[in-house]
């Protein structure tokens, strides 16, 4: 116990000297105690049954939720004095691993920082989802929370949301609408919404379908009529998994009608 005490004790001296040598020591020590857990409190079952949840290859430790989650707190509790940059740079060794978990953690840490960001965090958080995101778990974390803060924080990266749908990467193109999930859910941004549900509208996707659907569903906690217009106008290119989704939480009269032939 004090022999780790003291290890802990130089790791928070190496960030408040910021000495190169001693401070990218404590980056790695940080890392590399964080992998030790996550690699301790793994278990094959838990890995196994998360593989069915992924039509992907995915890479898993495999632990519940709960245990994860507890991780990302501890390790959080350790740098939450760093200022965004430096957990960022924390969040990008993360995401390089190619780790489902480890890309948990790095959502979990970038939004805590959510006060501290700034315009030019966008193009960061833009990366992550153009190099990294490689399953619907990792996308949908990221964006429901980081990325949609960051939109809703600074509205004019909109335009780049819009621009995602025109990417070739399909988890580029599912992050476009579900970056919008929690603004939807509070009434905002119902225009660009139809905007870039149009710009997917025939996606051949089924990622990208359930992604905008998701969204239209969501805006239709605040705007069902005109989502439910929207759905009525479109319905004959639409496809039928992105229908269900925008009209899962709507009457059953209006869900008969949406469903029609």
């Amino acid at each position: 116990m004090e022999r780790e005490n003291r290890k802990e004790n130089y790791v928070i001296l190496c960030f408040e000297t910021r000495s190169p040598t001693c401070y990218s020591i404590a980056m790695n020590d940080i890392i590399a105690r964080i992998r030790e857990e996550l690699t301790s409190k793994s278990d094959e079952k838990s890995r196994v049954s998360g593989e069915r949840f992924f039509r992907e290859e995915i890479r898993l430790y495999g632990m519940k939720a709960s245990t994860l989650r507890q991780i990302a707190v501890n390790g959080w509790n350790e740098i939450k004095y760093l200022p965004s940059n430096e957990v960022y740079m924390l969040c990008e060794e993360f995401w390089k691993s190619g780790y489902f978990e480890e890309s948990a953690i790095a959502c979990e840490w970038s939004y805590a920082v959510r006060k501290q960001y700034k315009r030019e965090d966008f193009l960061l958080f833009e990366k992550w989802v153009s190099l990294y995101v490689s399953n619907w778990a990792s996308c949908d974390t990221l964006c429901n929370h980081t990325v949609g803060e960051m939109v809703m924080k600074y509205p004019e990266f909109l335009a780049n949301l819009k621009e995602w749908t025109r990417s070739p990467n399909r988890w580029m193109r599912r992050a476009a609408a579900v970056t919008l999930i929690i603004p939807a859910r509070k009434g905002l941004f119902l225009n660009d919404i139809f905007e870039i549900a149009m710009l997917m509208l025939t996606d051949r996707a089924d990622m990208v379908q359930k992604g905008y659907g998701w969204m239209l569903k969501a805006a239709s906690e605040a705007h069902r009529d005109e989502v439910f217009t929207f759905v009525m106008d479109h319905k004959k290119e639409m496809p039928r998994t992105a229908l269900r989704y925008a009209i899962e939480k709507m009457p059953e009269e209006l869900k008969k009608a949406a469903m029609a032939k």
